[in-house]
Formats: structure tokens, C-alpha cells, sequence
């Protein structure tokens, strides 16, 4: 039997087939992913969406011990082969499967025609169509094991970049969780209460609370189908959030953009430090580094012209494969071993393709909706703790007492200046013009006009006078700083 008849014999199957599931020629349309084209992308036979694509969601899985128990329990291997009819995955190629099939029964009824056939009793004949031209098919097996460690090596890779985008994804979420309850304990362990009332105190950290998680979940509706979570979306933001801080959000054409302005906002608006804001905000950086990374997933996916040609190599050598096993199953009655041994095989190498194109958009097996209903638990638990509500001590840092600068010059003893220390944090120095101009905590910057010169000609650290931004000579400070 020459290749060529062959290539043409499966050029007729899969052309008949192809009319079969309403697959042929159309005239040109518009779709969103492909634009106007001439062959859109055929309509799953016979199902709108296949099973496979329905039971994404049912792999969101969070585990917990009793599940990893389980997950190595000794059974596994006889639960596992069970449940190979009711697997998603296996259903979801269920098509190609049959094809396969149907085309190691095609060989098989063909040869038993045209060549020859075993009865019942085993007794050879010679088939109904033997004395004819046509031909009993099949190929050898070289090409097929030349090619094996070719289509290997596509496999491995199209599985490993599918597991890696999978990782990348669930690593996102992982920084995520991390990151939002880190962000939360320092604005709720740093908030400086001096001055705040118990009230303001609540109000300020269940708004960092809410921005922080109002974040994940817009991240969370970015990365998913519309019809499946906008609806829920808008429900849980109503709920949770201040109304005009939810419709805000929603209008939003970039939601995750507006959480975290608003989260800035809200760390902003916490009294501390501005250093330990920054600290803070590093967090929020973290989070805008994790959104685009996850963007980059969702929208790039293995170049099409490797997992296409990936998936015609796979599907041509398998539906080939029966010809080249044809002799091999000579010892089977009539060959037919050759069809359940060409199904189980396909079924395998098909499914490790399957579970490569599955991985490869991740979102929609990962548990993000869990993630983001953990992250508002945990964060408005955290924002409830106080310090020192646990009995143990807090050192408050003590209050820096300030002198007329007057006074620091003077020659008298004085007690008070044993308590004086430095308040500022910054100084910049223009030593030509002897102006420094000194950033305190509270960002009013101090322009120190005159230096005293001591006795001796030499500048005195501790001999200063000042005005402040507005031009009011100012007396607030101590011993400030050393000579440079």
C-alpha cells in the first residue's frame, strides 16, 4: 500500500467527518479574537462549550491536610483509574479519541476485505475482495520510531511551559496574600494614635482594610470571564464598600488602576512616619508588579504556531499509527487487538496535550475567588488588633521636649537639656553661603540663616538661631546636628 493512497484515504475520512460536524466552508464574519477571517474557529459538536471548559471551575481546589491524606492514601492508583470515564479531561478529547479509534476499525474491517480473515474455529479465508487491485494497508514501523523522540520533546516542552505559566500564576496570588496582610499589620502596628480619637483609629484601618481587598477582588474579576463573576462582582463591592468608593471602581475602565489609587489614598491618610508610609507602599508596588505579570499570562499565550503545530504532529501520528501496528497484532484474532491498543494510546498522548492547553491559561483553575475571601477575612482581623491588647507591654517612644534656641547657647546648667534630642532627619547643606536648611519629621523645612562663630572662630553646633518656611524666627529646636 503506497503512503500517498494512504494520506488520501485520511483526507476522505477527515473531510467527511468535517461535514458531518458542520465544519466547512463559510462565508467571511467578524469574531473578537480573530477578527474578520475567512474559517473562524468551528463550533464545538455538540455542545456550545465543551465539558472540559464547564469543569475549569471544579478544579479550583484549596488543599487542607485531610485532603493531601488523600491525595497519597495507597488506594489512589485504583481511585484514579475508576474515575477515567467521568474525567474532564479525557471527555474533553473524547472527539479525537474517536477518530482514532474509528480508524484502527476502518483498517481492520478493510484488510479482513481485502487480504484475508479468521472464523470463529480459526481457520484462515481469504477476504471477500482478495482477488481485487485493492490493497491491504499498512506502513512500517521505522518512521514512526524515528519520530517518537521528535513528538517526545514537543510534549515535554508545550507541558512544562503549560505547569510554568500555572506556577507563575498561583506564585502572583501567593505574593498577593503575603503582601496584603504584611501591608495591613504595619498600618495597623505603626498607626500613630496620638491625638486620634478610638474612632478615627477604626474608621482610618477598616479603610485600609477594605482598599487592600478591593484590590484582589478587582484583580480577581480582571483575570476572569465576564458572564461567570461580574455579576457577583458588583454584588460583593455594594456590600463591602463605601457606595461611592464601589461605583467608582466599577466605572473605572482599568478596576484594578482605581483600587490601588484608592489604597494609596488610604495609606496616605494613615498618621505615621513618612518613612515607614514608604515601607508601606512598597507593598502596593508588589501588588502592580503581580497584576501585570498576570496580564502578560492572560493575554500571551504559547505561540500558536508551536501548540498548533504540536497539536497536527500528535494527531497525524496517532491517526497513522494503527497502519504501522497492523502486523504487529497478527497474533490477535483478525488483528483486532490493534483497536483498543490504538485507543488507550491516543488517550494517553492525547491527554498529556490536553492537560498542557489546560495549564496554560491558568486563572480559571485557581481558587481566586478563595484567595480573595481569606485575604478580607484576614485583613479585618488584623486591623481589630491592638497594641498591648494581649497584655503585653508596649514602650511608647518618648516625646521630644524642645527649647528656645536661646536658651541652648546659654552657659547656665539645665537639666532639661540631659532630655534634648536631634528631631531632625534630613539636612542639606550649601557651606559657601553658610544657609542650611534642616527637613523635619513633620516636612516643614528650616532654613538656619546664622551660624554662631564660638570664641575660638570655629562654628558651634550648639549656638544656632532659625526661621522657619514663612519667615518666623523659629525656637523649636535643640542640639541638632554636627559639624559636617
Amino acid at each position: 500500500m503506497k503512503v500517498s493512497q494512504i494520506f488520501v484515504g485520511i483526507t476522505v475520512v477527515l473531510s467527511g467527518a468535517n461535514a458531518f460536524l458542520g465544519h466547512g466552508p463559510r462565508a467571511p464574519m467578524n469574531t473578537k479574537l480573530y477578527g474578520t477571517t475567512k474559517s473562524p474557529p468551528p463550533i464545538p459538536f455538540p455542545k456550545s462549550i465543551s465539558y472540559g471548559e464547564e469543569s475549569r471551575k471544579y478544579r479550583r481546589t484549596v488543599y487542607s491536610h485531610d485532603d493531601w491524606v488523600k491525595h497519597r492514601a495507597p488506594d489512589r492508583f485504583i481511585r484514579n483509574t475508576l474515575s477515567i470515564l467521568t474525567s474532564g479531561i479525557y471527555q474533553n478529547i473524547g472527539g479525537e479519541i474517536l477518530v482514532v479509534t474509528v480508524i484502527s476499525a476502518f483498517i481492520v474491517f478493510w484488510n479482513a476485505l481485502c487480504g484475508s480473515y479468521t472464523d470463529l474455529d480459526g481457520v484462515q479465508h481469504p477476504g471477500l475482495l482478495h482477488d481485487t487491485v485493492l490493497p491491504a494497508l499498512s506502513l512500517p514501523m521505522a518512521p514512526f520510531t524515528l519520530l517518537s523522540s521528535a513528538l517526545g520533546l514537543l510534549l515535554v516542552f508545550r507541558t512544562n511551559s503549560g505547569y510554568q505559566r500555572w506556577d507563575e500564576a498561583r506564585k502572583n496570588w501567593g505574593m498577593n496574600i503575603n503582601h496584603t496582610r504584611d501591608l495591613v499589620r504595619m498600618g495597623t502596628a505603626w498607626y500613630d494614635d496620638s491625638g486620634v480619637s478610638p474612632e478615627r483609629r477604626k474608621e482610618d484601618l477598616k479603610a485600609l482594610s477594605l482598599a487592600t481587598w478591593a484590590f484582589v477582588r478587582c484583580m480577581k474579576r480582571h483575570l476572569s470571564p465576564e458572564k461567570e463573576d461580574e455579576e457577583d462582582f458588583r454584588k460583593e463591592l455594594y456590600e463591602k464598600l463605601p457606595p461611592g468608593q464601589a461605583e467608582a471602581i466599577i466605572k473605572a475602565a482599568h478596576r484594578p488602576n482605581r483600587a490601588l489609587f484608592d489604597l494609596s489614598v488610604a495609606i496616605e491618610n494613615l498618621p505615621m512616619h513618612w518613612l515607614r508610609k514608604n515601607q508601606i507602599n512598597t507593598a502596593v508596588t508588589i501588588f502592580e508588579d503581580n497584576l501585570g505579570s498576570s496580564e502578560r499570562l492572560l493575554t500571551s499565550p504559547v505561540p500558536l504556531f508551536y501548540s498548533r503545530h504540536t497539536a497536527r504532529f500528535l494527531f497525524f501520528w496517532l491517526a497513522l499509527l494503527p497502519f504501522a501496528l497492523y502486523e504487529p497484532f497478527q497474533d490477535t484474532w483478525n488483528h483486532f487487538g490493534l483497536i483498543p491498543a490504538t485507543a488507550v494510546t491516543s488517550l494517553f498522548l492525547f491527554g498529556i496535550e490536553e492537560l498542557a492547553n489546560q495549564m496554560e491559561e491558568p486563572f480559571t483553575i485557581l481558587p481566586m475567588q478563595t484567595f480573595c475571601d481569606k485575604i478580607y477575612n484576614w485583613c479585618n482581623e488584623i486591623v481589630s488588633f491592638q497594641p498591648g491588647d494581649n497584655g503585653m507591654q508596649v514602650y511608647k517612644e518618648e516625646k521630644t521636649e524642645t527649647l528656645p534656641l536661646e536658651s541652648i547657647g546659654s552657659s547656665k546648667p539645665s537639666e532639661e537639656k540631659k532630655h534634648i534630642v536631634p528631631v531632625f532627619d534630613e539636612i542639606e547643606s550649601a557651606k559657601e553661603n553658610k544657609v542650611y536648611t534642616l527637613r523635619t519629621t513633620s516636612a516643614v523645612p528650616i532654613t538656619i540663616s546664622k551660624i554662631v562663630e564660638n570664641s575660638e572662630g570655629h562654628e558651634n553646633s550648639d549656638h544656632v538661631s532659625g526661621h522657619d518656611a514663612s519667615g518666623k524666627k523659629s525656637g523649636l529646636f535643640s542640639k541638632l546636628f554636627k559639624k559636617y
